[in-house]
């Protein structure tokens, strides 16, 4: 090899791969069999064990007496902030909330379906820091926010555009929420989550989304999903607690979700654990349906377990698997769309630990039957982080679970012996069939991130590591990235009412 050809910097077949490569989201309907860890007769003890926890033990509803006399008047027990559901109470206005539902997008093809055999992948939520290769770890900014989000957008893999995807910490603490909405719909045209930082907020949020839709379309499909985090161990907070509220009144999606360390906020037993848990979320559902019958709601949990010499949170530990799996069975068994998983890492950095510790918390929400994956891409130091470069790789692995979710087949074109196995003579290849040719293009998944060169063409490339590839490619995403078209008079509406609004919020601290 010529001293000239050595120094000439080849472009990889990855490379040229990611430039062909198609932006269009495609949701995948996951046609793999359910892990069903519990069984029937484990499944069984669950739900006696959740029904108890909800009847005997209860949940505190706390500092907000309205939310208390919602229960006392739907006939829940309520002694002081604690309410107790009994089971006619807890499988009647379960059975009101939907098992599937459709959220809104500002593009109707990005439509996305929550349930019914469905994956939804969203990006990570509520980071108050950011890093990326050349710049090192450091506080979110307005700018992160928007580039993340453009990131985000321009992935085939990833589905919705998802909310808070890193703290804008240069923005007013008040009035932050209005701006963040305002970037979710400039710069892209998928479906998005409102705020729950504050009851108030929340309505913000239904304001801006009837705006953005029309007040009668996001009632008959919401336009809007949010997280309604439980305070584990069985409590819910007034500021949670207001949220739900302002939703549930509106008919707008909500995820349930406990927030649970094992060894913490729930029990070392992962059993134990599956049981608080599911109940925590079935009391804010039955909660939402109250309110509101037919509100659309996700039973979810956020579920790892700490470090018991450190007190750290550990992420992709097998304990923490048991419950994603668990959970999952009792959210069919109530006939609910399922939130759990994610690619979680403890790492502070985007490397080996990070890699296994995420595949190792995404792939079994996938054999879960996970139906909103929060926290899909981006994840890092256990959540107080966004990776520019690892939301660009967890995007690609989401890109291989799409093929592993629904491309298996057992057909007539699969088995037809005669143009695969009859096709080729012993000591023969498959290169050049007929059959080969056809399907050249979508026989096998490939990453269009990794490098599959050989040694000596990755060497005369610079010999660039993963990390490398994707810091350059979401260098290259921003730099080609146009925002999807938005009706000008639309913007200008949104535009006023959160101009108006800056007004009319106090410049407080918090609300």
């Amino acid at each position: 090899m010529s001293e000239r050809r050595s120094r000439r910097r080849r472009q990889s077949s990855a490379e040229k791969q990611a430039i062909n490569a198609v932006s269009k989201m495609t949701q995948p309907l996951n046609k793999t069999p359910p892990y069903e860890l519990l069984g029937p007769a484990g499944l069984e003890k669950i739900v006696k064990a959740i029904e108890f926890i909800l009847k005997d033990l209860g949940m505190e509803y706390l500092d907000d007496p309205e939310a208390l006399e919602i229960w006392r008047a739907a006939g829940a027990k309520v002694e002081g902030t604690m309410v107790y559901i009994d089971e006619d109470m807890l499988y009647e206005y379960v059975g009101k909330a939907p098992s599937h539902f459709t959220q809104l997008a500002r593009n109707p093809s990005n439509n996305v379906t929550i349930g019914n055999g469905h994956m939804c992948f969203a990006p990570v939520y509520g980071p108050p820091f950011v890093n990326d290769m050349d710049n090192g770890r450091r506080e979110g900014t307005f700018a992160d926010f928007e580039n993340l989000i453009k990131i985000s957008a321009s992935s085939p893999w990833l589905h919705h555009s998802g909310g808070t995807i890193c703290e804008p910490n240069d923005l007013p603490v008040h009035s932050r929420h209005l701006d963040m909405l305002m970037a979710h719909v400039k710069y892209n045209d998928r479906a998005f989550m409102g705020s729950v930082t504050a009851g108030n907020n929340a309505a913000d949020s239904v304001k801006f989304a009837e705006l953005l839709y029309g007040a009668e379309e996001i009632r008959q499909n919401p336009a809007l999903i949010s997280l309604i985090n439980v305070s584990s161990p069985r409590r819910y907070d007034d500021r949670m607690l207001a949220c739900l509220k302002e939703y549930a009144r509106a008919k707008q999606a909500m995820i349930i979700s406990p927030f649970g360390f094992s060894g913490a906020m729930a029990s070392v037993s992962s059993a134990a654990t599956i049981a608080q848990l599911a109940a925590e979320s079935l009391s804010g559902i039955v909660f939402s349906q109250i309110i509101n019958p037919g509100t659309p709601v996700v039973m979810g949990v956020f579920q790892t377990n700490i470090d018991l010499q450190s007190g750290a949170p550990v992420f992709g530990s097998p304990e923490g698997q048991f419950s994603l799996f668990g959970i999952g069975e009792v959210a069919r068994h109530f006939n609910l769309p399922y939130r759990s998983g994610g690619s979680f890492a403890s790492s502070k950095i985007l490397d080996a630990q990070a890699g296994y510790e995420s595949i190792m918390s995404v792939y079994p929400a996938v054999q879960a039957h996970v139906n909103f994956m929060l926290h899909a891409a981006g994840w890092l130091e256990g959540g107080l982080v966004t990776g520019y470069e690892k939301l660009v790789m967890d995007a690609e692995m989401l890109g291989a679970l799409h093929k592993f979710m629904g491309s298996f087949e057992v057909n007539d074109d699969t088995l037809d012996l005669m143009r695969t196995v009859a096709a080729v003579p012993p000591g023969g290849h498959h290169l050049g069939t007929e059959f080969t040719m056809e399907h050249f293009r979508d026989a096998f998944h490939r990453n269009t991130l990794f490098d599959y060169d050989p040694f000596e063409t990755w060497d005369e490339n610079g010999a660039p590591t993963t990390m490398e590839l994707a810091n350059k490619r979401w260098k290259k995403t921003l730099k080609d990235y146009q925002a999807p078209a938005l009706d000008i008079a639309k913007k200008e509406e949104l535009e006023a009412f959160i101009a108006k609004r800056k007004e009319e919020i106090p410049a407080v601290a918090f609300i």
